[in-house]
Formats: C-alpha cells, sequence, structure tokens
C-alpha cells in the first residue's frame, strides 16, 4: 500500500494538468480506487482532490511569477476553462489572486510532493478479529450529516436525542444477529472522506436478512462478506477516533486486507454514565489485498 501511495503521488505529477485515472492505476496496482482513497486521505490528512488542487496551484505559481505568459494560457494549461475558475482555486490555495500575486511576487503558500514512508513501531498491539459474516441489515433512523474528524458530531449528537427514550428501547429489543445492541453507523461517505462531506448517519440495530423490516424505520442491506472489527477503550470519543486513524497508519499496511465499499459501524459495549469513556467495536468492510 505504501508503495501504491507513492506511485500515485508520481503520477499526479506526471498529469498535473489532466484528469487522473486513479481506477487505472489501483486495478495496475492490485488493489482498489475506492481503497487507495480512503488510504491516501487518511494518511495524508486531505483528499487526493485538494492534494492535486494545492500542488497544481503551487508549479502554476512559478508561471503566474515569471509573467511570460497570459493568465488564461496558464489557466488552460493546467486544467481550467476560464481564468476565473483558475483565480478561484488560486486564491483558495495561496490566499491571493493569480493577478496580485504577479504584480508582487506572492504570498505564495507551496504544497510539497508528497512521500509515504512506513514506520514500524508495535508498540500498541490492536485488539482485532476478522468475521467472515452472512448478508445481513441495518435498521434505523438515518439522516445526512457532515463529517467530523475530531471530537463529538453535534449534528449526530443532535438527531440522537431527537428520539424519544421508548424508541431507543425498541430498537434495541429487535437487535438479532451481529454486531449486538444499539450501533452508530456511518454510511455513503466518499472515498475521499473529505472533513466536511455528507454521509449518511443511521442509529439502530442489525437484523439477519430473513427478519422484516419493521414500519417506519430506513434500512441498509448489506451482502455477504469480512469484516475487521477492532476493540477500542478509553476517553471517548478520543480512543475510538484514534484507533480509527491508527487502522490506517498501522493496520492496513500491515494487514493483507483492504477497504471495501460499505458503512463503518460502532458498537458500544461498555460506557460511563456521562460517556466520558467507553469500550468500543469498530466494524469496517474488508476484503483481501
Amino acid at each position: 500500500m505504501i508503495s501504491a501511495l507513492n506511485r500515485l503521488v508520481d503520477l499526479v505529477e506526471e498529469h498535473l494538468a489532466e484528469e487522473l485515472d486513479v481506477d487505472g492505476l489501483a486495478k495496475g496496482l492490485g488493489t482498489t480506487e475506492y481503497h487507495l482513497r480512503r488510504m491516501f486521505s487518511s494518511l495524508a490528512g486531505m483528499p487526493l482532490s485538494e492534494y492535486v488542487r494545492r500542488r497544481r496551484m503551487t508549479v502554476a505559481a512559478a508561471d503566474v511569477v515569471r509573467g511570460g505568459e497570459d493568465l488564461l494560457g496558464i489557466a488552460v494549461r493546467y486544467g481550467y476553462g476560464s481564468s476565473e475558475a483558475f483565480g478561484r482555486a488560486f486564491r483558495a490555495v495561496h490566499g491571493a489572486g493569480p493577478g496580485d500575486v504577479r504584480r508582487d511576487g506572492g504570498p505564495l503558500r507551496t504544497q510539497p510532493q508528497l512521500r509515504f514512508r512506513l514506520t514500524v513501531e508495535g508498540n500498541i498491539p490492536m485488539d482485532t478479529r476478522l468475521v467472515d459474516r452472512p448478508a445481513f441489515r441495518l435498521v434505523g433512523h438515518a439522516t445526512r450529516v457532515p463529517l467530523i474528524h475530531e471530537g463529538v458530531n453535534p449534528h449526530i449528537q443532535q438527531h440522537i436525542a431527537a428520539l424519544p427514550p421508548e424508541e431507543h428501547l425498541r430498537l434495541k429489543a429487535l437487535s438479532d444477529t451481529e454486531p449486538a445492541g444499539l450501533l452508530q453507523v456511518s454510511d455513503g461517505l466518499d472515498p475521499d472522506a473529505a472533513e466536511g462531506s455528507a454521509l449518511t448517519y443511521l442509529h439502530g440495530v442489525a437484523l439477519g436478512q430473513d427478519t422484516a423490516v419493521p414500519d417506519g424505520l430506513d434500512a441498509i442491506e448489506l451482502p455477504a462478506g469480512m469484516w475487521a472489527v477492532f476493540r477500542t477503550s478509553g476517553p471517548h470519543p478520543q480512543a475510538l477516533q484514534t484507533t480509527w486513524a491508527a487502522t490506517a497508519t498501522d493496520w492496513f499496511p500491515s494487514n493483507p486486507w483492504r477497504l471495501r465499499p460499505g458503512p463503518s459501524i460502532v458498537a458500544i459495549l461498555e460506557r460511563a454514565d456521562d460517556f466520558s469513556t467507553a469500550t468500543c467495536a469498530l466494524w469496517l468492510p474488508v476484503e483481501p489485498a
């Protein structure tokens, strides 16, 4: 995976002014575009699309400062159909328009070319098990929320708080398969996993495929497949989010598995009354790499 990510970075440099064939590269490297994008965003701290934009504007800034070509020509060379679209992208990266930078020589914010390296420490074992599950479904109450990488997501909190106490009890009583109990489900996440991007959050339970979905509940149908289950314990949600990040930095580079499209599921196994600490099980859909 580290080699694949570095090849992806090289491909960005070779085709800065063109659309990237990430799917073709992924297939050539024996992986999937979905997994490659998820690992890139997790390790780089930004979506692939944002990295490409920053690199394009970093290189384009040199052409702008040199002043030997009109701004429209530079815009077209870097894949923009108008000087206005190029100017918006340029300003978003550098904090100033190309005309200002050409006149003043700056300000410029450089995005260095990334290089991924694997540092093997192994000082914190990850409590993981692999589960081969038949098809099942997740049912409950779903809503669209923005992705927030760190801390409590207030949109999810608001969604859960709006459900009456008896509904939580009804849902919990419906659970009839693993993962057991009330679940926190994130589905439909863009592979780039950009902060603020929309996802579907479902507060619900898991049902066997033969169990009927009660009226009034949303459902997510899941095919048979493998799941990696990571057990986390400590301050909540920090311990869970740390483990989530460690799956990309430690577990996937060290194991012959990759993410497959599907929801991530969090089961709360134990928790303090004020939810300050919790023991959780994080379920991620995987397939052989």
